[in-house]
């Protein structure tokens, strides 16, 4: 058996690239990339280059962008890749909507978002959330600087927009006005969510297998199945947006436990958590016991990651 799954962890490696920004990591239904039908066979394989257009029809797509950052696109979407530089990542919406789950970001990491009436600059962790049909940026956590206009080369003073604060980018100037987070809660949310809660799974299992791995290296690590490739950080543990964990190997090797449930602002948006070592965050448990899932791990890539922010409603303790 232990021949086998080592044989398998072979195979899986080698049907996923090193991911880089722009890799697709998910996809369900009607999507393309420069027309180019996608399939659940493109997902780790298949890149969005500069100046190349995704679109879904019925369906949906997650794009891997810098380690710890989701791209996901709603149906009837279109996003162009304009850099899939690390230091310089820059999409461009240019129909529908999507939403920017930003888990960690360096400060080298220039990471934007286009839309025909302006540009947003992501420059915390947080959700963000994209409508291109009423040029509209909201921030569900996290703080973005916001540049209002279509002529983006010009001296143009950027606008804050703070955890609950949307801005509509109508061609005039306006303050970023609250929204109610619970009452804006649509379908691409709620994928986003339960993709989340996948990679957050894949996360624990990964960085299970890596405890105490002198080689280890952060960055993006294929766990294959419905997960695709999950984050690992280098250093502590990060509570996303939805309030799953990603930990890092060393953060369990150093007895990190987890407890409990929290809300959104401090661990995330839904009421959820669980305890290291019961239900689904068991400790050893990995992806392979779940159905249609795999056991499988291949090192993707990455860079040196820094700290993590700890705690949250859930808390971390050594």
């Amino acid at each position: 058996m232990l021949s086998l799954a080592t044989l398998c962890a072979s195979a899986f490696g080698q049907n996923a690239n090193p991911a880089r920004p722009g890799t697709l990591n998910y996809v369900e239904g009607q999507a393309s990339i420069e027309g180019r039908p996608l399939t659940p066979h493109s997902i780790g394989t298949t890149e969005l280059e500069a100046s190349q257009y995704l679109a879904t029809a019925k369906g949906k797509a997650e794009i891997l962008l810098t380690p710890g950052v989701f791209l996901r696109i709603a149906e009837d979407s279109t996003v162009q890749m304009v850099s899939p530089d690390l230091m310089h990542t820059e999409i461009r919406l240019e129909q529908g909507r999507a939403d920017v789950e930003v888990d960690q970001l360096f400060p080298q990491n220039r990471l934007l978002v286009d839309m025909k009436n302006g540009q947003t600059h992501l420059l915390k962790n947080g959700l963000y959330t994209f409508d291109s049909g009423t040029s509209t940026v909201r921030v569900f956590d996290g703080k973005a600087a916001v540049y209002p206009g279509t002529n983006l080369q010009t001296d143009i003073k950027p606008i804050d927009v703070k955890d609950g604060r949307q801005l509509a980018l109508n061609g005039e100037p306006a303050k970023p006005q609250k929204f109610d987070k619970e009452k804006s809660q649509d379908d691409l949310l709620q994928w986003s969510s339960l993709r989340s809660e996948y990679l957050g799974e894949a996360n624990l299992s990964l960085a299970t297998e890596y405890e105490g791995a002198a080689d280890f290296n952060p960055g993006w690590y294929w766990a294959g199945g419905p997960y695709g490739y999950s984050w690992l950080p280098g250093d502590g543990l990060f509570w996303n947006p939805f309030g799953y964990g990603f930990y890092s190997p060393g953060y369990l090797y150093g007895g990190g436990f987890i407890y409990g449930g929290y809300g959104y602002g401090r661990g995330g948006f839904y009421n959820r958590g669980g305890i290291r070592g019961t239900g689904i965050y068991r400790a050893g448990t990995n992806p392979g016991a779940r159905p249609g899932g795999n056991g499988n791990v291949a090192h993707a890539s990455g860079f040196a990651g820094g700290g993590g922010f700890h705690g949250g409603g859930g808390g971390g303790h050594r």
